[in-house]
C-alpha cells in the first residue's frame, strides 16, 4: 500500500509540474510563501531542540549503549563508514554552496549589515557554517539513530512508523503507519531531487567550462539521463560493493581537490578564517538557531535558513535510514560523535578552503565572483578555479566529483525509498529499486523544467513541513526506548554483580571450611 499510494502522488507531482509548469511553480511560490509567513518559527525550534537532545543522548547515561545489543559488532570499518555518512549525507550540497553562499552573503548579508563589507564578509562564513554545521547532521543522526535501534534492537522492519510504535502502539502497522511512511517516502523523493536537480545544473555548468557544452536544458536532461545508468547499476550491486566502494572513492577525490585549493589559494587567510569563523559560531550559536526576523520584515531568514532546514528534513529519511543500515554495532555516543561532530569539522574546513577563498579572491580583486554570482550560483566555483593556478584541471576534477556525489547520493536513495515503501525488513525486490530510479529521475527534471530553483527549492519547504512536526514524536518515542533499555541493563548489571559477589561468598566460605577442617585434631 505504501509503495503504491507514495508512487501515485510522486506520478501526480511530475504530471502537475510537467503539464503546466508555469501555474505550478506559481501555486508552490504562494503556498511556500504561507508555510514561512505562518509556521516558519516551527522549523528553527525543532532543529533547535533536535540538537540538543542528540547532545544529551551522546553525553548523558544513554552514551554507552549499543545499536544491535551489547555485544553486537560493527559491520564496516570507521573510514568507510564515515565516508558513507559524508558522500551520501550532503555531498553535492557542498561542492555546489562551498564558494558559492558565502559570496551570496556577502552581497546580501544578514542582520541588516552593509553589503561588501567586512562585517558582512564575517557573517557570511558565520552562517555557511551554520547551515552545513551541527544542525542538519543533528537531524541525520534523530532519524538514523531512531530507526537503527528499532531496526536492530527491537525487530522493527526499518521503516519510519516503526519509530512510533511506543507512542501508537500496534497502530504503526495500520492506517496510521501506511500515512507516516507515505509521508516519510514523499518527503524524501522530492528532498532527493532538489539535489540532484543542484547537482545537474552545476554539471552542466562544469561541462560548459570544461568542454564549452553550453549548459542548455536539453544538456541538463541528458545529465540526468545518464546519471540514472550509472546510479541504478551502482544500487543494484548493494551497499558493500558500488555504494561503499563509490563513497570512499570520493572522499579521497574531494580531499585531493581540498588540499589542491588549499594549497593554491591563500593558505594563511583560510586557516585564520576557520579559527575566526569557528568561534563566532560557537558564540552565537543559540542567536542563530532562533533568529526570526519579524521587526523588519527581511525574508532572508525564510530565504536560506528556513529553506536549508526543510531540506535537511525532507532528507532526513533517507540518510537516516542509510546511516542505520551502516550502523549496526555503534554506541549511542560513538554514532552521535561520528554523525553530528566529524562531519561537521569536515563541512567547517570544506567551507574555509572554497568559501575563504572566494571571499579573499572578490575582496583583493582577483576575481569578481559577484560577477559570476548574477550568471547563477553554479558557476562561482568555476569562476574561484579560474583565478587559481591550473583552473582548469580543477575544475575538471570539480566535475569528476560532482558527477560520483551525484550517483552516491543517488543510488543510496534509490535503495531507501525502495526499502521504506516495503514492509518486509531486508533488501527490497531489484524492481522496486528500478521504479523508484526512474522515479526520482523523473521528478529532477520535471521541476528543473517547472521553475528551475525557484521550484525545487519551493517544493522541498512545504514537503518538509509534516515530517518537521514528525520529528516531536521520534524525541519522545527514542527517548522511552532508551530509557527503558538503559533501566534493563541496570538490572542485568546488578543481578550479575549479586552474582559474582555470591560467588565469591561461596568460594571464601569454601576455603574457610578447608582451612577449617585442616586444623581440626586428628586431621592427616
Amino acid at each position: 500500500m505504501v509503495f503504491r499510494v507514495s508512487i501515485a502522488l510522486v506520478a501526480a507531482l511530475v504530471l502537475l509540474a510537467g503539464l503546466a509548469p508555469g501555474p505550478f511553480n506559481d501555486v508552490v511560490q504562494a503556498a511556500l510563501a504561507e508555510v514561512v509567513r505562518s509556521v516558519g518559527w516551527l522549523y528553527l525550534l525543532i532543529v533547535f531542540l533536535t540538537l540538543s537532545f542528540l547532545l544529551y543522548l551522546a553525553f548523558g547515561r544513554f552514551g554507552n549503549l549499543r545499536i544491535g545489543g551489547e555485544d553486537a559488532e560493527p559491520d564496516f570499518s570507521r573510514a568507510s563508514w564515515l565516508a558513507m555518512l559524508f558522500a551520501t549525507g550532503m555531498g553535492i550540497g557542498l561542492v555546489f554552496w562551498g564558494a558559492a553562499e558565502p559570496i551570496s552573503h556577502f552581497a546580501t548579508p544578514p542582520e541588516g549589515l552593509a553589503p561588501r563589507s567586512v562585517d558582512a564578509a564575517r557573517a557570511a562564513m558565520r552562517y555557511a557554517f551554520f547551515h552545513w554545521g551541527l544542525h542538519p547532521w543533528a537531524i541525520y543522526a534523530l532519524i538514523g539513530l531512531a530507526m537503527a535501534w528499532f531496526q536492530y534492537n527491537r525487530n522493527g522492519r526499518g521503516l519510519v512508523s516503526d519509530m512510533l510504535q511506543p507512542l501508537i502502539g500496534r497502530h504503526h502497522r495500520g492506517a496510521i503507519g501506511h500515512a507516516v511512511n507515505i509521508a516519510a517516502v514523499v518527503a524524501t523523493a522530492i528532498g532527493v531531487a532538489t539535489t540532484l536537480g543542484f547537482g545537474t545544473i552545476q554539471i552542466a555548468a562544469g561541462l560548459q567550462r570544461v568542454f564549452g557544452i553550453t549548459a542548455s536544458v536539453t544538456v541538463q536532461l541528458v545529465i540526468i539521463a545518464i546519471a540514472f545508468v550509472l546510479y541504478m547499476a551502482s544500487t543494484l550491486s548493494g551497499v558493500d560493493r558500488g555504494i561503499k566502494w563509490l563513497s570512499n572513492c570520493n572522499l579521497l577525490l574531494a580531499a585531493l581537490l581540498l588540499a589542491a585549493v588549499l594549497v593554491l589559494g591563500p593558505t594563511g587567510f583560510i586557516f585564520d578564517t576557520f579559527t575566526t569563523t569557528l568561534g563566532a559560531y560557537l558564540n552565537q550559536l543559540v542567536t542563530m538557531s532562533l533568529r526570526m526576523s519579524p521587526f523588519s520584515g527581511s525574508t532572508w531568514v525564510a530565504d536560506w535558513t528556513i529553506f536549508y532546514w526543510a531540506w535537511w528534513i525532507a532528507w532526513a529519511p533517507f540518510v537516516g535510514a542509510f546511516i542505520a543500515r551502516v550502523s549496526r554495532g555503534r554506541s549511542v555516543r560513538e554514532f552521535v560523535v561520528g554523525v553530528v561532530l566529524a562531519p561537521t569539522l569536515l563541512g567547517f574546513l570544506w567551507f574555509s578552503v572554497f568559501g575563504g577563498s572566494a571571499l579573499w579572491a572578490q575582496i583583493t580583486g582577483h576575481a569578481d565572483l559577484l560577477q559570476a554570482l548574477g550568471d547563477g550560483y553554479e558557476t562561482v566555483l568555476f569562476a574561484l578555479f579560474d583565478s587559481l593556478p591550473g583552473g582548469l584541471l580543477l575544475a575538471g576534477v570539480a566535475l569528476v566529483l560532482l558527477v560520483i556525489f551525484f550517483v552516491t547520493s543517488a543510488d543510496s536513495a534509490v535503495l531507501v525509498l525502495a526499502s521504506m515503501s516495503t514492509d518486509e525488513a531486508g533488501d527490497p525486490p531489484p524492481s522496486r529499486k528500478a521504479v523508484w530510479g526512474v522515479a526520482v529521475a523523473l521528478i529532477a527534471a520535471v521541476l528543473l523544467l517547472a521553475g528551475g530553483l525557484d521550484a525545487l527549492q519551493g517544493m522541498i519547504t512545504i514537503a518538509a513541513l509534516p515530517f518537521a512536526l514528525l520529528m516531536v514524536l521520534v524525541m519522545v518515542s527514542l527517548y522511552r526506548v532508551l530509557d527503558l533499555e538503559y533501566q534493563l541493563e541496570r538490572r542485568r548489571a546488578q543481578r550479575a554483580r549479586h552474582a559474582v559477589q555470591a560467588w565469591i561468598e561461596r568460594e571464601m566460605a569454601a576455603q574457610d571450611d578447608t582451612r577449617t577442617a585442616a586444623r581440626a585434631p586428628g586431621h592427616d
